[in-house]
């Protein structure tokens, strides 16, 4: 049974919602803080208990909502028996944590900025136990590394605490990328990326070719997060931070992440003798690993850690069993380790808060000092040891029964033994916790007399132990119930028979569990020599392995750096242009290209006459560069022929603009020039111009042998459309005007922005020039002496100001026709710019500056703005941005006339152009201004006196304001 609820993203984004409350209410105090944390964690709690009865009797709550439909991301959620369990973990402990956390932070540590990384990431881990869309659970499962990241890190003054946050991210972040392949796999496998519908296409994934690779990237992903061996060392380095992230992140949330997925992912992927040797082998050398390391652990959050590793080794190896059994014993044991582990780690916390130490041999006799904080470790401790009456012994005899009827090379016997070694290192370091912390005499050296704690940071603790207690005396009261809801959820429906008991009569497990329990008495009783032996026995050290493939990394990555990135630009040309050849030759290797369907057009003498010319001059650039005045005369020629090509072949839009544009770019070239010399100072070697001249012709023919292609080839475009909808749709008679305000106006939006920030980039270089070291150079250089008298000529100044005028009309012209004939308020912009700058030209920057009575920035920002309001117009009607609107009106005595929208939105990029074209050259003329130029009085004055230092004063003074 399926029902729907809104509740279900809701409760998933409270928590970032959330997150923006802590850093606010600090300011009001730690309680404050605290409770306005736990406000949105209740809140979420209260949605999960609402929706909680449909999953108990069987059903699913889901909610549904395309978010990019064309990629198959779709903001879809799911709550089921699973879900409901680890949701319910995750607010419950998280609740319990934000308490425990409000009195164990020190006043010195940043609480609100704790708490905002605890709901980030508890906002996280919901989006990941919730989610039926596997694009969006990768979305919230790199997520949950990156705010992990921050809270394994939250202590930044600690070196441990920076390197095991950084140790953390590498791994589960690489193991990240690893799942996102395997789940874009399993995707095209199933046809779908909503788990809902890959959980129901099992066959079909485990029969596929490419199960195996989905296999494997998938699991890495889950090995890494649930530090499976050989990915398990980040964990106990993770363990630098605050206990309240150690109690959440590594025994109830974070590291069961992986386990999470493995359990969801179990019909689907189970099944197979890839799944079981893969997940079995890795589930069971991280079980016992993780229990002999652990045993040997002197801090307690470090044995703490590795029982968590040995732990989650369990888990996997259940759920590698592939059996239907296994699996639900597998969900008992998340919520047996949910509450033991929780308990434990803040009872460290605890000691080390209140002893000032987690150094075993310097504890020992705290349950007469803390009889309280005793009593809760205890009871978690011999849970984590499988002593009954406690939830821990149920689920370790039930994983020791599972374990004695599995087969594993070649027989049962190797994982029997295996299993009851692993269970019997549980008991012994457990024993350890709680013999060589809490029990013997008391000490007179603790580095800080230890005793009970305030009540507030043993509430959290102390729930936790009595759930595990009420686990182990009544399981059928809620934890069976809860285990077959979430039991199903894995095995897709089907449960077998089983019931919660203490008591399952004399089997094989009872007597590995009595051999696990007497020979884990006897190997802690034996720890002392044990321990010599351990630290005598040379091993490899997992953070030394990691230290030196990162420096390995880092050192390569340096040299292929260094190799590549030399600063100089035609290398970074070369490289990029190069590959881009070498792609492009192997997709046309892929075939696809049908045989020619069209005769190549004949070629008049004329058009062949101004190709010749273009190539011509086109070589000429490349012979005569050096010459820098030379070689932007001959670009200018290109693009001359290439607004000539435009117009033959019938795309006068295309034509005006290519005329413009060349004209303002070869202006304001030449004012760059100004400033260059006049030829290149340097050539590259003859083996590097070889090079690039091969790169270059390669590139040049694969382009040109691409266009001939397509040009013999019938090929389906979108231009019918653009021709059919222009007028109708637009209201427009040009087509290229209409798609660039209305049809793809938001591309040109972006094109106007760009330009803006160019021009003001510029701006801000030259800024730059003229007030940091690089002025000194310009100070001390000078315009030669003898500089023409004659640098205004008398003609050219007369007919830039007769331009003036006309220039000015013929933009206004151009625009207003932009919509129905060739212009626009691109082509206008530009018109207007040629003509401005004529008047630089021809009067000189001075007294052309002198006159300037508009900023061009403010321009530039207007024509942005009323780009951005003409689009948004649009909303108000219901359409999308940017969708123009037009109708035809009737003024007496005028005739019938066209208004559209778009006009609007053209007057805005007509001002973004003008504005940006301009700013650029009153960069450049307060460059020439400073560097010693003269400065006319008059057009066509000539005053040697009247130098630059006093512009340069000017500037100097405008620059201090």
């Amino acid at each position: 049974m399926v029902s729907f609820s809104g509740l279900l993203p809701v409760m998933v984004l409270l928590p970032f919602i959330g997150a923006l409350m802590p850093g606010l209410m600090i300011r009001a105090g730690r309680n404050a803080c605290a409770t306005f944390t736990a406000v949105p964690t209740i809140l979420a709690l209260v949605f999960l208990g609402s929706m909680a009865p449909d999953v108990w009797n069987g059903g699913t709550v889901m909610f549904r909502f395309d978010w990019v439909p064309s990629l198959g991301l779709g903001w879809n959620f799911m709550l089921d028996g699973l879900g409901l369990l680890f949701a319910g973990m995750i607010l419950g402990v998280g609740l319990l944590i934000i308490l425990y956390a409000r009195f164990y932070l020190s006043p010195d540590d940043p609480m609100g900025q704790f708490y905002t990384f605890l709901l980030l990431f508890q906002g996280a881990m919901l989006g990941i136990v919730v989610s039926d869309n596997i694009l969006l659970l990768l979305v919230f499962w790199e997520l949950t590394s990156l705010s992990s990241f921050l809270l394994i890190g939250y202590w930044k003054h600690l070196p441990e605490g920076r390197q095991g946050a950084r140790m953390a991210l590498t791994v589960t972040g690489a193991g990240g990328l690893a799942m996102i392949a395997g789940m874009l796999i399993l995707g095209q496998i199933a046809g779908s990326y909503d788990l809902s519908v890959i959980l129901q296409h099992g066959d079909e994934i485990r029969a596929s070719d490419m199960y195996l690779p989905a296999l494997i990237l998938i699991l890495i992903g889950a090995f890494t997060k649930s530090a499976q061996f050989p990915f398990h060392f980040w964990l106990p380095h993770a363990m630098a931070a605050p206990t309240p992230v150690s109690a959440y992140l590594h025994s109830a949330t974070m590291v069961k992440a992986g386990i999470f997925l493995m359990a969801r992912m179990w019909p689907a992927l189970a099944g197979t003798p890839e799944w079981f040797w893969i997940v079995t082998t890795v589930g069971l050398v991280t079980m016992v690993l993780g229990a002999v390391i652990a045993l040997f652990k002197d801090d307690l959050k470090a044995l703490l850690a590795y029982s968590t590793v040995s732990h989650l080794g369990l888990l996997t190896m259940l759920l590698g069993f592939g059996t239907k059994m296994a699996a639900v014993v597998a969900v008992f044991h998340i919520l047996n380790h949910l509450t033991f582990k929780a308990a434990l780690f803040m009872s460290a916390g605890i000691v080390d808060h209140e002893a000032h130490t987690r150094d075993i041999k310097r504890l020992g006799g705290l349950a007469k000092l803390m009889p309280v904080t005793a009593l809760i470790a205890v009871t978690a401790a011999l849970s984590m040891a499988g002593i009954p009456p406690l939830n821990g012994f149920m689920s370790k005899e039930l994983m020791l029964e599972e374990a004695a009827h599995t087969y594993w090379f070649g027989g049962d016997w190797p994982i029997i033994i295996l299993a009851t070694f692993g269970a019997l290192m549980s008991v012994a370091y457990s024993f350890r916790f709680i013999g060589h912390t809490f029990l013997g005499p008391v000490r007179d050296d603790y580095p800080h007399h230890p005793h009970d704690p305030p009540a507030g940071m043993l509430i959290s603790p102390a729930l936790l132990a009595l759930a595990v207690v009420a686990i182990g005396l009544a399981p059928g009261l809620l934890a069976e119930p809860l285990v077959r809801v979430a039991g199903a959820a894995v095995t897709g429906g089907e449960l077998p028979d089983f019931h919660l008991k203490l008591w399952h009569g004399v089997t094989p497990a009872l007597y590995m569990s009595a051999v696990a329990v007497l020979g884990g008495f006897l190997v802690m009783k034996a720890h002392g020599p044990l321990d010599r032996v351990w630290l005598a026995t040379p091993r490899p050290h997992a953070k030394a392995m990691f230290d030196r493939a990162v420096a390995a990394t880092a050192g390569l990555s340096q040299t292929v750096t260094e190799a590549l990135h030399n600063g100089a630009i035609s290398r970074y040309l070369g490289i990029f242009t190069a590959a881009t050849v070498l792609l492009g030759w192997v997709a046309w290797q892929g075939g696809g290209v049908t045989a020619p369907s069209r005769d190549m057009l004949p070629v008049p003498p004329l058009v062949a006459v101004g190709f010749v010319l273009l190539m011509v001059a086109t070589g000429a650039v490349v012979v005569m560069h050096h010459t820098r005045f030379r070689a932007l005369i001959l670009v200018s020629v290109v693009g001359l022929m290439v607004a000539f090509g435009f117009v033959y072949l019938s795309a006068p839009d295309l034509a005006m603009t290519q005329i413009t544009v060349d004209t303002v770019t070869t202006l304001l070239l030449l004012i760059a020039l100004h400033f260059l010399p006049k030829e290149t100072p340097a050539e590259s070697a003859v083996f590097l111009r070889v090079r690039d001249g091969i790169i270059a012709l390669a590139a040049g023919a694969g382009v040109a042998f691409l266009a001939y292609t397509f040009l013999l080839r019938d090929v389906s475009t979108i231009s019918a459309y653009h021709l059919a909808n222009s007028y109708k749709g637009g209201g427009g008679d040009n087509v290229v005007n209409v798609i660039l305000v209305d049809f793809r106006g938001y591309d040109t939006y972006g094109e106007i922005i760009v330009l803006g920030i160019a021009g003001i980039i510029m701006f801000a270089l030259m800024e730059g020039l003229l007030t940091g070291p690089s002025s000194r150079k310009l100070r001390n250089w000078r315009f030669p002496e003898d500089v023409s008298r004659d640098r205004h000529p008398l003609m050219m100044v007369v007919v830039t100001r007769m331009m003036m005028p006309i220039a000015v009309l013929v933009a206004v012209y151009i625009f207003l026709r932009g919509h129905n004939m060739p212009g626009g308020g691109f082509v206008a912009g530009l018109v207007f710019s040629i003509a401005l700058l004529m008047q630089y030209m021809a009067s000189g920057f001075g007294w052309t500056m002198a006159r300037k009575t508009i900023e061009y920035h403010a321009m530039i920002g207007f024509g942005v703005v009323i780009a951005g309001l003409t689009g948004m117009g649009a909303w108000l009607a219901g359409e999308p941005f940017l969708t123009s609107a037009f109708g035809y009106f009737q003024i007496w005595p005028f005739e019938k006339f066209e208004l559209a929208t778009a006009s609007l939105f053209d007057l805005g990029v007509f001002l973004t152009v003008l504005g940006a074209v301009m700013l650029m050259l009153y960069s450049l003329s307060r460059l020439a201004r400073y560097a010693g130029e003269t400065v006319n009085v008059e057009p066509m004055d000539y005053d040697p006196s009247a130098r630059i230092a006093d512009a340069r004063a000017e500037d100097e003074k405008g620059l201090e304001r």
